[in-house]
């Protein structure tokens, strides 16, 4: 039977909806990827906890790391506490310590689980930053407490070190020393500033291009400390030259130094590759992305007909994804995560839509009706009968009946 109920529109009116995907692909059991395939997983919040939301994170912790569970049971990894969309912006540094250790246990019950974790100096205080040598120590204590743990390392762009320093030359130094100390290859995150405007100008330079010139002169120094680098400028352009320029030597297999997409816009085709050169890494794009939290089974049904060659079908299952992942990421695109809640609140994989530092009040009612046709077109829906429930329970709290 339809599901038809009444869904806002942008001019501010009611129209009537009907549900018209289909039933989500379901990803072949024990599927091959020929890509690593990172999710930026999300926290469930704790909505019973007795704190004040903007102000302190409490965490769902078994809500949590079940929603991990179900990633790696899809095939994909988890990237752990870096998610740049929380991680500053409601979970701070002790809370993202304790995520780390806790999905580093779990995943220790499931063969093949991957997990890197978000190394960062949020927990620095920016008015006590006097030098790039407290942005080096801030560095190193957060990758002390991980490693400690096992865990391999994403390290984050940091907004200390975005305030002081002077010069390209300052990042060299803060990547090199953090780089010659880690035990195993890292993953670099290059963040732009459409995702979090305190980072502009990173590696010593508004200029895009000479700030690539940079951070591929750290990584060919450093090609055996660094497995790939994530970047997140929403420019595919820009990933396919740096992903070209990448040393073809090094990384974590000794086979080159990796691109995994951050981009969100683009991230079907970038995955999919051009098959540019001779190195393995130039003519492809691995994956570390916030959306695939979002749209997971589908990732990992497009992924493995992608590891089988059937190109096309990779496509047809990926490519209607996109369109809601640029609304999700639409600007202001720090509040993304807003968006990925809603979906895995939509599709019964938590019990409500409450987010930690009330992340869950930076969208528009508008903007989640949206989100929810973009995600039936997208045949993305789970449990629809559920999906329109809590929409319905969504507008009644916002004061609309019908």
């Amino acid at each position: 039977m339809a599901l038809t109920f009444s869904l806002p529109t942008a001019n501010g009116t009611l129209a009537p909806y009907t549900l018209r995907g289909s039933v989500p692909v379901k990803p072949a059991p024990g599927a091959v990827f020929n890509r690593i395939a990172y999710s930026a997983a999300h926290v469930v919040a704790d909505p019973l906890a007795a704190v004040d939301p903007w102000l302190q994170a409490a965490v769902d912790w078994d809500a949590t790391i079940a929603y991990r569970r179900h990633l790696w049971s899809l095939g994909l990894g988890v990237a752990e506490a870096m998610d740049t969309a929380q991680r500053g912006m409601g979970l701070d540094w002790a809370t993202s310590l304790e995520l780390i250790r806790r999905s580093l246990d779990a995943a220790q019950d499931v063969p093949g689980a991957l997990v890197a974790s978000g190394c960062g100096t949020d927990h620095l205080n920016l008015d006590d930053v006097k030098s790039v040598d407290d942005v080096i120590r801030g560095y190193e204590e957060q990758m002390a407490a991980i490693e400690a743990l096992g865990g391999k390392l994403i390290v984050m762009a940091s907004r200390a070190l975005a305030r002081v320093a002077k010069s390209p030359a300052d990042y060299e130094r803060v990547y090199d020393r953090i780089l010659r100390q880690t035990k195993q290859p890292v993953v670099l995150h290059w963040l732009g500033d459409m995702f979090d405007p305190a980072l502009s100008g990173y590696w010593g330079t508004k200029d895009v291009d000479a700030a690539m010139d940079t951070a591929l002169g750290i990584i060919a120094a450093n090609a055996g400390k660094v497995d790939g680098i994530k970047i997140s400028l929403l420019d595919k352009d820009k990933e396919i030259a740096m992903r070209r320029r990448l040393p073809a030597t090094g990384g974590a297999d000794g086979r080159g130094v990796r691109m995994y997409t951050g981009d969100d816009f683009n991230y079907a085709e970038l995955i999919a590759g051009d098959g540019f050169g001779s190195a393995p890494t130039h003519g492809k794009s691995d994956a570390l992305l916030g959306i695939f939290d979002a749209i997971a089974p589908a990732a990992s049904a497009a992924l493995g007909e992608l590891a089988q060659g059937h190109v096309e079908k990779f496509h047809a299952i990926l490519g209607p994804t996109v369109a809601l992942s640029r609304h999700i990421f639409a600007a202001p695109t720090r509040f993304y995560k807003t968006g990925v809640v809603f979906m895995a609140w939509l599709n019964g994989h938590q019990k409500h839509f409450t987010m930690v530092g009330g992340q869950q009040s930076t969208r528009s009612l508008v903007h989640f009706a949206e989100l929810l046709r973009l995600a039936d077109a997208a045949n993305l829906l789970e449990q629809p009968e559920l999906a329109v429930q809590r929409m319905k329970t969504l507008l009644a709290l916002h004061g609309v009946e019908g």
